[in-house]
């Protein structure tokens, strides 16, 4: 791979090749990326799911949208640390192409604010219920109607897929979803591949997968274009992750491990001491111990050891990045750049205790438990409605609850995949809140 293709400005339905040196830097096109991302529907919904305790009301505790802000602060950091050296590497990238250091921290910025834009309500647990209705519950009935991979896609429904689809696919009128450069839909794609085979080794960009079927043609189309490595054989598509995937990764891990940790100490369930402990750790190169006994609270305390660990990280994770770039663009790196940090033992034992004590808390199992519920009903009301339709079977009752499905999603899909995959989409776009609405009007619970 080579960086001038990456760097890529083009848009879906271009005809040519976008040129950087044309570019209006007051109006540049990777930061039109982050102003249409920002101003989508599905962003603003973020607003509404929460990051690690499902439809908690606690003002401190962060949303998805608040994670989603704080990734693309570091990414954007990240982006322009790894670009400053890039370019120093590759001096041609600015005399010849017009690029800067800050487009790589644009590209890495608006791609780390859309990397959980197709997330459904209730957190990873949201993923799970839509894939165990088709797997184990009454979507079962679907698997002989769609092919294999298309049945893969129901069962192992997939959040980084979604929001590919989210940012790209076409709908009546809006060709193109928001028309993302590119570039910023290369570094979004963690997981470039399609859902089988799945995990079919131990590369990171195997882990899961990034597009459903419907969407693999475009697919296909922006990898080619930046010239990403194919990985797979025969009809099976996947590739090599675009370099900069692996800085939204990077932001993505340093911001859930250090931010959800201080969200669980904000909480009371962690104690300040296991955070000095495990802070402490990482940021001992940098702490002005004059400056920390000053500060009085236990949210200040902890507020000033976050933001010198995620330094720590950010300049860690430029390090890795830098030493491995070559292989990395040669398709030669199968390990995310914590991997191979040297905090990793660090960022362990910080997620070890989340997950013992805040992931698997009473109040995050509670809140799960009713997202599961809230999510399968939704799914079963609006596919059975959905179909009946299709096939002349609608009844009033069906009629009713598809009155209850916004505009925008009337729409004839002529297949039982696209179905199914076309209501999956509506539930995952709901917030929690209002997924909690419909489920309690669908149910004609009160209160």
């Amino acid at each position: 791979m080579n960086w001038e293709q990456l760097l890529s400005l083009r848009r879906q339905g271009d005809k040519g090749k976008r040129l950087r040196v044309e570019q209006d830097d007051t109006r540049l096109g990777f930061e039109v990326d982050y102003d249409r991302i920002v101003f989508s529907a599905a962003f603003r919904s973020l607003q509404d799911k929460t990051q690690v305790i499902p439809l908690s009301k606690t003002d401190f505790v962060h949303t998805r949208l608040t994670h989603s802000l704080e990734v693309s602060v570091v990414g954007r950091s990240l982006g322009r640390l790894v670009g400053k050296k890039i370019i120093e590497k590759y001096p041609h990238l600015k005399e010849v192409h017009g690029f800067h250091m800050n487009d790589f921290g644009a590209i890495v910025a608006a791609a780390s604010l859309a990397h959980d834009i197709g997330n459904p309500p209730f957190g990873h647990s949201g993923e799970k219920a839509i894939g165990e209705y088709f797997s184990i519950g009454n979507g079962q009935k679907y698997k002989d109607q769609v092919s294999d991979k298309e049945w893969q896609d129901l069962i192992d429904f997939e959040g980084n897929a979604n929001g590919f689809s989210v940012l790209t696919a076409s709908r009546p009128g809006i060709e193109g979803g928001l028309r993302i450069s590119y570039a910023t839909l290369g570094a979004f794609m963690k997981y470039p591949k399609e859902s089988l085979p799945k995990k079919p080794t131990k590369n990171i960009a195997d882990k899961k997968y990034g597009f459903f079927q419907t969407d693999k043609n475009f697919f296909q189309e922006v990898a080619a274009d930046m010239g990403m490595i194919p990985n797979k054989s025969g009809d099976d598509i996947g590739y090599e992750r675009h370099p900069l995937a692996y800085l939204v990764e990077a932001a993505d891990d340093i911001c859930y491990t250090i931010i959800d940790f201080e969200d669980g100490i904000n909480l009371g369930l962690v104690s300040e001491d296991f955070a000095l402990e495990y802070l402490i750790k990482l940021v001992k190169d940098s702490i002005d111990t004059s400056k920390y006994k000053t500060l009085t609270t236990k949210e200040d305390r902890i507020s000033y050891l976050r933001a010198l660990a995620i330094g720590s990280l950010i300049n860690d994770a430029v390090s890795v990045f830098v030493a491995n770039e070559e292989a990395i663009l040669n398709g030669k790196f199968p390990y995310s750049l914590m991997d191979k940090s040297k905090y990793k033992v660090q960022m362990d034992d910080i997620i070890k205790i989340s997950v013992n004590n805040i992931y698997q808390s009473r109040e995050v199992i509670e809140k799960e438990i009713v997202g599961y519920q809230i999510i399968q009903t939704l799914l079963d009301k609006f596919i059975t409605a959905y179909n009946n339709r299709f096939n002349e079977t609608e009844s009033n009752y069906d009629s009713l609850i598809l009155k209850l499905l916004p505009e925008k999603h009337h729409l004839e899909k002529e297949n039982v995949y696209e179905r199914l995959l076309h209501i999956c989409h509506f539930i995952s776009m709901l917030t929690d809140g209002n997924a909690l609405l419909f489920y309690k009007t669908i149910t004609a619970v009160k209160n």
